[in-house]
């Protein structure tokens, strides 16, 4: 089969429902993360600190085609407490990568980013025929290597001086990836593990 090119879709679970990331969501999202120094260290810029400069980031994500975005919505809430998106997306080689990855930190070492990740992998390998998921985080992210690492995802390299930093020190991206044929083992862990909390 051929992989087919992600497009906006609803994908829901027990704990979040991902939604085509709309400027609706800005409330809610800065209520989650505005300000946050912690939550936007590793995004690519200084934490936005109002309404307005994290419409910007917003801007950003909708207005490049090269992101299919989603709002990460707690179910219980109802709120959106993140965004996440595909990119670098090359169907012919059948690929993606997800990206561009944040959540407000009372979220932070929950189930939302286990059943995040469960449902973009599941749509990514099972809907849209993907054979290879990749992520990568800075080199100095170990939180985000160790929740990566714990989807399953094997690290696979270092590209050395990969991105500049807004303070203009240079970023190393550590690069993990899924295969279609570790998927299988990797979503039984991962459902395990969303169902002992």
């Amino acid at each position: 089969m051929s992989a087919l090119p992600p497009r906006p879709v609803t994908l829901t679970g027990q704990y979040v429902e991902l939604v085509p990331l709309t400027f609706g969501h800005l409330d809610d999202l800065f209520a989650a993360g505005g300000g946050d120094e912690e939550v936007w260290r590793w995004q690519g810029g200084p934490a936005p600190r109002t309404r307005e400069e994290l419409c910007g980031r917003l801007e950003q994500v909708l207005g490049d085609a090269g992101y299919v975005p989603f709002a990460v919505v707690h179910r219980a809430s109802g709120r959106a407490v993140g965004w996440t998106t595909y990119m670098d997306v090359v169907v012919d080689d059948e690929r993606l990568e997800i990206g561009w990855t944040w959540y407000g930190r009372a979220h932070w070492r929950s189930s939302v980013n286990s059943e995040t990740k469960l449902l973009l992998l599941t749509h990514a390998f099972e809907e849209l025929g993907m054979g290879r998921v990749q992520l990568k985080t800075d080199h100095l992210n170990e939180r985000s290597q160790a929740a990566i690492a714990r989807l399953g995802a094997r690290r696979e390299g270092v590209l050395r001086r990969h991105r500049r930093r807004p303070d203009g020190t240079w970023r190393d991206s550590v690069y993990f990836a899924l295969l279609a044929d570790e998927w299988p083992a990797a979503k039984a862990r991962l459902t395990a593990r969303l169902a002992a909390g």
